[in-house]
């Protein structure tokens, strides 16, 4: 059983800093030709906003796994509509705005569900002791 705590332990943190990872690569599309440099960082800075956030939200999450995993899968539901419609109006297709979907908005859901699984592995190995 301490195996398979440990090891839900340490999954969702993993899964999220890759996440947050995939997430701040999209801030690379502020390096443009045609802007300073000070232009270029100022806006790179205001593309890793919702990273900075996501990682706040895994501090909470690391410290408080029942709540950061609840705030953690409320993060991913509440962006899912604004990124679907997002991608659909860009794109026109229902497909893409899915797959955006489960590209970056699903992942934290998941974690959020890992972290909950984690806490509850955790409180039953403790009374089970």
């Amino acid at each position: 059983m301490k195996n398979l705590v440990d090891w839900f332990h340490w999954i969702p943190r993993l899964l999220c800093i890759a996440a947050i990872l995939f997430v701040s690569m999209f801030a690379l599309d502020a390096f443009a030709p045609g802007l300073t440099l000070l232009e270029q960082l100022r806006d790179f800075l205001i593309h890793l906003i919702p990273s900075f956030i996501l990682l706040l939200l895994l501090l909470f999450a690391w410290l408080r796994e029942k709540w950061g995993g609840i705030l953690l899968c409320a993060f991913g539901l509440i962006t899912t509509p604004f990124v679907f419609m997002l991608n659909y109006h860009r794109t026109g297709s229902f497909w893409v705005g899915i797959g955006i979907v489960f590209m970056i908005t699903v992942p934290f859901i998941m974690v959020g569900v890992l972290f909950l699984v984690s806490n509850y592995l955790k409180k039953r190995s403790n009374t089970s002791k």
